[in-house]
């Protein structure tokens, strides 16, 4: 292009005589490798555009399609009307605290089966006496349960405060946690493994629950603490997200950020969180990744006895999730044959989606949950299929439910 203009220009100027000025063979030279280099540039910008707007474009869509957000506008969450028990009642209702109705422990206290004076069945949790972290999760659990109201989180039913018992009373969830049926021993006794139809109505459940804390309240509530032990299971294998001990209220911004001392469990914790303190939404939203990777495999998060490279889930997972030959092998054999081939590559394109290391390439629950819809059956009506042989047995791990604090101390802002 440049060699043309040259030329035109010497013509129009009508000089043979200028071939000294404007044939100069070095100067054409110069310009062309001038002009191809400015070129070449140009184009490198354009291409880099395009890859970043690509790539944008699938973290927002799974499927190719437009997924469009909750129609509903966020609103200020509401009072509830949870009762007050006194530490009498439910000693009556425990037992005693028997250990005989424990039915689970966590970071901060125990959980016993209950049945208070009507006769429901409860939940009561015992925060560990003397605990300072203890206390502030009681407080937080009761400030957050009290105003939120979703079918996809466990009711809280009452509170009791006297002297040094911190208690919560639950409703009861007769089938635990998603933890127990995917690490089961699956021998008499033992939690049934869940097949693919129930764990996929597991993951919408569960979806819709942090759906509802961020885009339905506002300011929108960040877990903290999204995992497979705070999914818990009713007598329907309906899911329902449990403690908010750890619960933090987000930046009403978009993209907002709030700092924050690192809390949570080893496994789960999102890597800018655990790296920065900085906690946004978008840090539930890989803790789920993390969990629908459980679900897929029925492997722990971190377990470093496996061989080397297999001991972190995300990291081993995530390379085979994209690759069609490696997806099947890594699956849970307990799912065999009940899964469609184009459902279990749709899974495992949104778990890739939600475990992605830069927070702003995973998507928003709204769009998972919309991901998600089409693949879970209308199977309410026709009952909860459970896996129970024997013959497929999972490896039995011990997972300690301890949380990751970036203050021994204990001191700084929760």
């Amino acid at each position: 292009m440049a060699y043309t203009l040259l030329r035109a220009s010497s013509s129009m100027e009508g000089g043979a005589g200028d071939q000294k000025n404007g044939g100069n063979p070095v100067v054409v030279i110069l310009a062309v490798i001038t002009t191809l280099a400015v070129c070449a540039l140009f184009l490198a910008l354009l291409y880099y555009l395009y890859v970043r707007r690509k790539a944008k474009q699938n973290a927002q869509s799974f499927t190719g399609e437009p997924l469009s957000l909750p129609s509903s506008k966020p609103h200020a969450v509401e009072l509830s009307d949870a009762l007050v028990f006194s530490c009498k009642q439910l000693l009556v209702a425990t037992d005693n605290f028997n250990e005989a109705n424990v039915i689970g422990r966590g970071g901060f206290g125990s959980v016993y089966r209950g049945v208070l004076a009507d006769g429901r069945v409860v939940a009561v949790k015992q925060l560990d006496q003397g605990s300072k972290q203890g206390d502030l999760e009681f407080q937080c659990e009761v400030k957050m349960l009290s105003k939120l109201h979703s079918p996809y989180l466990l009711r809280l039913i009452g509170s009791c405060s006297e002297q040094d018992q911190r208690l919560l009373v639950y409703d009861y969830m007769a089938n635990g946690s998603l933890q127990e049926h995917l690490y089961s021993k699956g021998t008499s006794g033992s939690p049934p493994f869940l097949d693919w139809e129930t764990r996929m109505r597991v993951a919408l459940d569960s979806a819709k629950a942090l759906e509802y804390l961020h885009e339905h309240v506002n300011p929108p509530v960040i877990h903290r603490d999204f995992k497979s032990s705070n999914i818990l299971l009713d007598e329907s294998f309906n899911a329902k997200v449990s403690d908010f001990g750890l619960a933090k209220l987000g930046s009403d911004k978009v993209h907002g950020l709030v700092s924050t001392r690192v809390l949570g469990t080893h496994g789960y914790v999102a890597p800018e969180y655990a790296m920065t303190g900085h906690l946004t939404t978008k840090s539930d939203v890989y803790s789920y990744g993390v969990v629908l990777l459980e679900l897929l495999t029925g492997r722990v998060p971190v377990d470093m006895n496996r061989p080397p490279g297999e001991g972190v889930l995300v990291s081993w997972a995530l390379p085979r999730l994209t690759d069609r030959k490696k997806l099947v092998p890594m699956l849970d054999p307990v799912l065999e044959g009940q899964y469609a081939m184009k459902d279990l590559v749709q899974v495992a394109a949104i778990a890739a989606m939600c475990v992605q290391p830069e927070a702003d390439y995973r998507p928003l629950m709204a769009d998972v949950v919309q991901s998600l819809i089409p693949l879970v059956k209308s199977s309410k009506n026709q009952g909860v299929k459970i896996v129970a042989t024997t013959d497929l047995q999972h490896q039995v791990v011990t997972i300690h439910s301890s949380s990751i604090d970036s203050s021994s101390s204990g001191a700084g802002t929760n």
